[in-house]
């Protein structure tokens, strides 16, 4: 019993070291962005607190034309669009694969795992010349209507419905429910962790997402935040201040969705693992 209770606290401390190892990075960002320039790289705890970079940010940053605050406002209603798009034509699309015999149905469920195994950079090229066809080089659609739908995300919602007892549909239809309020006011709640999963991980990956929109956007007012901080950086890398403080800002969003689905997040990993 003492052997076992040694180990546990050996593996807690390695855990706990591990963690600390991979959070420094963000520490280190975090206090730096509030650090004068020429303490950056000389402590690690700002010895003065200083706003100049995020001043830099909202007041000095058009006139180097970098619009650090639309970028932002381009990147969250970009991730935001897709996001829902993506929970929305998933949720129906996996309840139709799962749910409603269709002639093609197992070819189609078949084909969207092996379109998984594929990675996305495969498509790159093609993806280009069909966004460069249809004339929407440095527009929002270039940037939206490619990742409308999510391969992954209808196979997490068809997995997750195939585990949802038939009895609730088939009550649902004897009171006159169509498919469609199935979906909304039955299976969706039924799902929130599945849907949290899928939102979260699609917000992030949009969010972060570099090499397309650098292939097609070069209009910094289109920008999102992490191409206008990259273009930023390799042109004017004497200002290392504002990109850091510009980084910091970038992970907000992303902090605050998995505070608020944590929940959902937590229940939908622990049911996976079953």
């Amino acid at each position: 019993m003492r052997k076992e209770k040694v180990i546990s606290y050996v593996i807690t401390f390695i855990m706990l070291f591990l963690a600390l190892v991979w959070i420094y990075p963000y520490i280190w960002l975090f206090l730096s962005s509030f650090k004068p320039a020429e303490d950056i790289f000389t402590t690690f705890i700002p010895k003065k607190f200083s706003l100049e970079h995020y001043r830099f940010i909202f007041v000095m940053a058009n006139k180097f034309e970098r619009p650090f605050i639309r970028a932002f406002l381009n990147s969250l209603f970009i991730s935001s669009t897709v996001t829902f798009s993506v929970v929305f034509t998933s949720m129906f699309i996996g309840y139709a694969l799962s749910r409603i015999k269709f002639k093609l149905g197992k070819a189609v469920y078949n084909f969207i795992i092996y379109q998984m195994l594929f990675p996305g950079f495969m498509f790159m090229i093609p993806m280009f010349i069909l966004i460069r066809t249809f004339g929407w080089l440095n527009t929002y659609q270039a940037l939206i209507v490619p990742s409308l739908t999510s391969s992954w995300g209808v196979f997490m919602f068809a997995q997750t419905f195939k585990t949802i007892p038939q009895d609730y549909i088939d009550a649902a239809k004897i009171d006159g429910a169509s498919n469609f309020w199935v979906v909304i006011q039955i299976m969706f709640p039924l799902a929130k962790s599945t849907a949290s999963i899928v939102g979260l991980f699609t917000f992030i990956g949009i969010w972060d997402n570099f090499l397309w929109p650098l292939m097609v956007m070069k209009d910094y007012k289109n920008m999102p935040l992490s191409v206008l901080l990259a273009s930023f950086n390799h042109e004017y890398a004497s200002y290392i201040g504002p990109v850091l403080a510009g980084a910091v800002i970038q992970t907000i969003p992303m902090v605050i969705i998995f505070l608020l689905l944590r929940n959902y997040f937590l229940q939908g990993i622990s049911m996976s693992l079953r």
